[in-house]
């Protein structure tokens, strides 16, 4: 789809009327620190908040919620007549939208989708309010937190990626001639979230998404280094005294499912994540 870039200083109807349009219809994704955000307003444990209102092990927020003109659902947070029941732990998606944000060479760029600004279809009435440039529509939506919760799990998810190439590569898994490990990475790449957090499994989506965590949910930096931590932690604890090709091809194929579901709660394109760590692993003598 055509996109329209944006810098700090464009000017657009980017002030909301409160129709509470943006409310249905939507598919936000979650990353644990957000999930975190959302439990300490609804005043509920994360677990409870990722049970009850959530889906595919957490990192999508679950739209269940009364139908709109259109027959789109509404947001399970959203509260009608009054609108989101938790706004100051809303995520980054709400934060920006209409607007997106895309990390290209280690910079962000903020975008809209088209090339007519989207919130025109169903709030023509923003254009009778003030404009905002990007740069304070962000810092009225106090969404440098959460910009920084996304850019340090984007390196979280590395860092899990990082095991599987290292289980495939330096075992003697890749050596042996192995070509199943690469075909599996593709297929989880292709796969629906329900069965990408299915292949994963319980134990596994917890530490991912729910990890045990109680302090730093005010500093997403820490939270998401202490998460990373407790990952390696656990990839060390279950993948550490492997001791056939079977299982160190099991575990490659796990270790990049979690990887993978992390990069769709943040919004990227598991598929194209998927041909970017293969061609990677093919560089480094992995077959497929």
């Amino acid at each position: 789809m055509q996109t329209t870039k944006l810098s700090n200083q464009s000017i657009l109807p980017l002030t909301c009327s409160r129709s509470g349009s943006c409310c249905f219809g939507k598919a936000v994704m979650l990353n644990p620190y957000e999930l975190l955000c959302f439990s300490i307003e609804k005043k509920i444990s994360v677990r409870k908040f990722r049970d009850s209102y959530t889906n595919f092990g957490g990192i999508q927020l679950l739209f269940n919620g009364k139908k709109d003109k259109k027959g789109q659902k509404a947001c399970s947070q959203y509260v009608d007549g009054f609108g989101c029941s938790v706004h100051k732990g809303r995520p980054l998606a709400c934060r920006l939208y209409p607007l997106g944000r895309k990390i290209q060479f280690n910079e962000a760029h903020y975008i809209y989708e088209g090339d007519t600004f989207p919130c025109l279809t169903d709030c023509a009435e923003v254009l009778e309010l003030p404009k905002l440039s990007v740069g304070e529509y962000l810092k009225g939506q106090e969404a440098k937190l959460f910009e920084k919760a996304q850019d340090e799990y984007l390196m979280v998810m590395q860092n899990i990626a990082d095991i599987a190439f290292e289980l495939l590569l330096d075992s003697g898994l890749s050596k042996s001639g192995d070509t199943k490990t690469l075909a599996a990475w593709r297929e989880i790449g292709n796969e629906l979230p329900e069965i990408v957090s299915e292949r994963i499994g319980k134990e596994w989506i917890d530490i991912l998404m729910i990890p045990d965590i109680t302090d730093n949910h005010e500093n997403p930096i820490a939270f998401a280094q202490k998460h990373n931590d407790l990952l390696l932690l656990k990839a060390q604890e279950k993948f550490g005294d492997l001791k056939t090709l079977q299982q160190l091809h099991e575990a490659c194929v796990i270790i990049m499912s979690v990887a993978l579901h992390l990069a769709r709660g943040l919004g990227a394109n598991p598929k194209e994540i998927a041909e970017h760590f293969i061609g990677i692993a093919k560089k480094h003598g992995a077959k497929e």
